[in-house]
Order: structure tokens, then C-alpha cells, then sequence
């Protein structure tokens, strides 16, 4: 079996040899062996072909040159595997006759190659039965009574349309790399050269000569669609400058997606896809049959559990959109159990009991663990909802839990117009903060009051948490005050968390959620950079279970 990964490959040639070829998609758990063997900044997909080719046994490996990374990933696949037909087709940026010949001389090389390896021959007459055979699926499908979504960018893996088919969502595009169907041309008596013209007259990728042509076609097929989803690889350039230029042009909803092809990058997908689903008010669920209060009921109750990896938090609300009751827990080691223990300690602050609740709506990270919700929502949702109950004026809203950081800008009507999320590192978030008061020997509480008791302006150049650990020390060591240190971190958190709101379009009034939003330290610093006063409620991190307790009360309301 050949893998290859590259849309401008020839993969019907090797069919024609009777080849099986399998486009390789990888889904790894680490880069281990990539790490050792290539530079750590290589993009992620690079280094998860390289995982994938080692984990199977593929016969060879064929290669394209769409980038550097790739030529990187061929070195490295040709020393390590010297037995096994490693190939790389240098594909002409040119799409004109001029490249078409020298395209086909190329793969008339790469056959010589593989029949020299192999033993195998190549016929054009089989490579036509093969073309005849080849089913051509339509570039764009449309589904009526539901959202369509198109997706953009650098090569997407399944995980992407997965969700949104699961979700009552229609692909009805793939305009990525290795996207649309393959465009395969037969000319009789010119068969690998009308092939070879097929290939390069696909659907431009961003290297191609014809890539200045393909905007216009992002734009009218972008016109086609509910919203869009823009992929991008970490750590690949080229589609980050495509997604700059179409966020000023497009005029869908747009989300940028950016993935690392790993497994564990799956929960970071299926929030931000939720997300945007939910703001297109196209999620399945959001527009169920609704539960009725019983006869005879004076007053109903509905539940929002919010379930994040520091606090759970819950909230009780009435017919009359009154908080009966809230209560917050931190989040245990399993968030099913938090959530069992949050559910009775707030029913018992109520004075309620489990039957009472008509509807219970979950959220958060934990929020598809949590068994007896009836309904699960995104906390971006869920906190464009929450915020829009506690000043209907906010349009802004910078959250800053436990481990991610978010910018959510909202409407009038409190939906989430955009937003964007730091959840792959822990910089800027309550972690941070609680590691580097353990490096100050001082309790969490007090980082933020001791931070505005500052006299001298120390700035902190690395918002790494490790990095950042290390300059504090090196603080310590040159005997800085504690207070100077922890107001150096406060602002140099307010500096990622502007960078945060920026990327949504900052529009006042503006609001603080989160635990971190307990910290006055913090706080003072946000508003000083932003130059204007942040909105935080009581208590700031039951705002999301508010929003959830909102959902669930539309529901029963309606």
C-alpha cells in the first residue's frame, strides 16, 4: 500500500498498476518521533505523516512539494526508510501547456521509479479504464431545512465534518488543499497527458500559479453558504495570510480553526464548531420540543451547571428569570461527580428537590459528563447569554477561567457575534496565577490585593508559564518586592488578555468573567490597558451557568 497526501498527486497511475493507495490522514497522540527527527516548529501535519508512515506498513510514501515542511518530512522518510519507495513530485506552479508537459515528464519519472522498485508496468490504456471508472462528485451540495457549512483553508481532517454532520449541519464545500473531487480528464489518444492537464486544472491550492484566481472563487462560493469554517495547520503560514485577507471580504460568518492533527485537539474542535453552530442558531436541540410546567404549578425551576476544570458551578432559576440559588464547587477529578455533588448542594440551598427542576441545561468542558442534564450548550454561548442577563449593555466580554482564556463580542440581543479562545496554553489563566503565587509563597487570594499596593513598574517579558516561573524567581533572587513582582504579572496578563479582545473587535460596555475576574490586581490592569471600566458582577463565575439556566428557562418558556 502507497500513502500519499496531495491532491496534484497521481495516485490513478498507481491504480492503474493494480496499487492500492491510501491518502494518509493522521490522527496521533504525540509527535515523539517527529520531535527527535525534525525541527520542532515543522507544521503539525508534517510531523503527523511522519508519526503515521512509522506506526504502519506502507510499501512508500508519495510526496509533493507544497512546502518546505514537506520537502523536510522527504529527507527525513528517505533515511530512515532506504527499502521503501519514498517519492517526491516537484509539481510546477504554472498551470499552462508550458506545465503540463513538464508535469507529465515528471510522473513519467516517478513510474519509471516505482516500475524500477517494484516490478510493476504501467499502461495508459488501463490508466483510461481507471478515469472512465472514477466517480466525480459536485463541487458544491446544498441541503434545504438545515445549516451549510463550507469549509476553507489548509487540508481539514474527519474530525471537522464529522461534528458538523453529527451536529444536523451539510458540508456543502471543501475548498481546503485535499477538498474537492478530483478533476480527471480522458483524451483517447493523449491519455497521461489530458490526466496530467486534469490534475493541475483542480481547484488552486495557495502555492499555484492560478491561487489569485481561486479568491474569486472563495468569495462566490462563500456567498453560498450559512458560515464558513477556515482551517489552518499549526505552525503553517501560508493559509494564516489567506484567512487575513478573506475576514475583510467575506461577508458570512466566519470561523478560523486552527488544529495540530492530534487526537487530543478533538475537544478544542467540537467547542469552537459547537460555538459557531450556536450562533448561527443552527445546533440540534436548541429548537426542541419544549417541556410545559405541570398543572397546577404556582412556580417552575430550571438548572444551569456550568463544569470547568477548576470550579463547577450551578444556578437555579425561576419562571421569573430570579436566581433562586447558585452554588460553586471546585471541580473535582471526575466532572460527573462534581456535578452530582454541585446538583444537590444547590437543590438544598433552594430548599428544592431534584423533581422540582423542569430542565436542567450543562456547559463547559465537562459538560457532555454530566448525565442528568437533559441538554448540553457551549460556555461561549452560554456566556454570551449570562452576561446579557446581568447588564443587557455589554458587548465585550473577556472570560479568563482556570485553564483557557476567551473574547466573546456579542449584539443587542446578547448572541455571540465572535470569539476567540487561548485554550492550548496555560498563559494568562487562574493555573498561572496560582503557580506563580506558590513561587511568591503567598496564597492565591492575596496576589491581586498585594499587586495594587505596587510602587515599582516591573515588566515580565515571557507569558510562558514555565518561563514565566523562572523570571519570577530570578525576581526573588534580586530581592524585588513581592507586590512589584505580582503587579508585573497582572499587567503582563492584560496585555494577552487585550491582544484577546482585539481579535473579536472591541466594543464597549465591556464585562470580566471568571475567577479570574476576582482579582482587583488583574482587573485595575485589563482596564487600564482597555481605558475603560470593566463590568464584573457578585459573583463572576456562575455567569455561564446563568446563560445555561437562561437556555433551559427559553425552553420551558416557549
Amino acid at each position: 500500500m502507497l500513502g500519499y497526501i496531495c491532491k496534484y498527486a497521481p495516485i490513478e497511475v498507481f491504480e492503474a498498476m493494480g496499487v492500492e493507495i491510501k491518502r494518509i490522514e493522521p490522527e496521533v497522540t504525540n509527535f515523539n518521533q517527529a520531535d527527535m527527527k525534525m525541527h520542532p516548529n515543522i507544521c503539525s501535519f508534517a510531523k503527523g505523516v511522519l508519526e503515521d508512515v512509522m506506526m504502519h506498513d506502507y510499501e512508500g510514501v508519495l510526496l509533493t512539494t507544497c512546502c518546505d515542511s514537506i520537502r523536510r518530512l522527504y529527507d527525513v522518510l528517505k533515511e530512515e526508510m532506504p527499502d521503501k519507495f519514498i517519492y517526491i513530485l516537484d509539481i510546477p506552479r504554472i498551470t499552462k501547456d508550458a506545465g503540463i508537459t513538464l508535469y507529465e515528464k515528471r510522473i513519467r519519472s516517478m513510474i519509471k521509479s516505482y516500475e524500477d522498485f517494484s516490478g510493476k508496468k504501467f499502461k495508459e490504456e488501463q490508466l483510461a479504464e481507471v478515469i472512465k471508472n472514477s466517480n466525480q462528485k459536485a463541487a458544491i451540495s446544498r441541503k434545504k431545512n438545515c445549516k451549510n457549512i463550507g469549509i476553507v483553508g489548509a487540508r481539514a481532517n474527519q474530525n471537522i465534518k464529522k461534528i458538523l454532520e453529527e451536529k444536523g449541519a451539510n458540508v456543502a464545500f471543501d475548498l481546503t488543499c485535499t477538498g474537492l473531487a478530483r478533476k480527471l480528464l480522458l483524451e483517447e489518444d493523449h491519455v497521461l497527458s489530458g490526466y496530467t492537464r486534469g490534475l493541475l486544472s483542480q481547484f488552486p491550492c495557495m502555492r499555484m500559479e492560478e491561487a489569485a484566481g481561486r479568491d474569486a472563487l472563495v468569495l462566490k462560493y462563500g456567498d453560498s453558504v450559512d458560515g464558513i469554517i477556515y482551517h489552518t495547520v499549526q505552525f503553517c503560514d501560508n493559509y494564516a495570510y489567506e484567512y487575513a485577507w478573506l475576514k475583510d471580504k467575506i461577508t458570512k460568518p466566519l470561523l478560523l480553526l486552527e488544529t495540530d492533527y492530534t487526537k487530543q485537539s478533538y475537544g478544542q474542535i467540537l467547542t469552537r464548531v459547537e460555538a459557531f453552530l450556536e450562533s448561527l442558531g443552527s445546533l440540534n436541540g436548541l429548537n426542541a420540543s419544549h417541556i410545559k410546567r405541570k398543572e397546577g404549578e404556582e412556580n417552575m425551576y430550571v438548572m444551569g451547571i456550568d463544569s470547568g476544570s477548576t470550579s463547577t458551578n450551578a444556578v437555579i432559576m425561576n419562571e421569573k428569570r430570579e436566581i433562586v440559588a447558585y452554588s460553586v464547587v471546585r471541580t473535582g477529578a471526575k466532572s460527573g461527580e462534581s456535578a452530582e455533588r454541585i446538583l444537590q448542594d444547590v437543590l438544598d440551598k433552594a430548599g428544592l428537590k431534584r423533581e422540582d427542576i423542569l430542565r436542567i441545561v450543562s456547559t463547559g468542558y465537562g459538560r457532555v459528563s454530566i448525565d442528568f442534564a437533559d441538554e448540553n450548550v457551549t460556555e461561549i454561548s452560554c456566556h454570551g447569554k449570562g452576561a446579557h442577563y446581568f447588564n443587557p449593555k455589554i458587548r465585550t466580554i473577556l472570560d479568563i477561567g482556570g485553564q483557557d482564556s476567551k473574547g466573546i463580542r456579542l449584539n443587542e440581543e446578547g448572541e455571540v457575534v465572535d470569539f476567540v479562545m487561548n485554550d492550548k496554553c496555560a498563559a494568562g489563566t487562574g493555573r498561572f496565577l496560582e503557580m506563580i503565587a506558590r513561587s511568591l509563597e503567598i496564597d492565591i487570594d492575596r496576589l491581586g490585593p498585594i499587586a495594587l499596593e505596587s510602587t515599582e513598574n516591573i515588566e515580565i517579558t515571557s507569558m510562558c508559564s514555565v518561563f514565566a516561573e523562572s523570571e519570577v524567581i530570578s525576581l526573588i533572587a534580586n530581592n524585588k518586592e513581592k507586590a512589584d513582582i505580582a503587579n508585573g504579572i497582572c499587567h503582563a496578563i492584560a496585555n494577552k488578555s487585550y491582544s484577546l479582545m482585539k481579535r473579536v473587535g472591541m466594543e464597549p460596555d465591556y464585562m470580566m468573567t471568571g475567577g479570574v475576574a476576582k482579582n482587583p490586581g488583574v482587573v485595575r490592569a485589563v482596564e487600564e490597558k482597555i481605558g475603560a471600566k470593566l463590568y464584573i458582577c457578585e459573583e463572576p463565575e456562575i455567569v455561564g451557568a446563568v446563560g445555561a439556566a437562561v437556555y433551559a428557562l427559553n425552553q420551558v418558556l416557549t
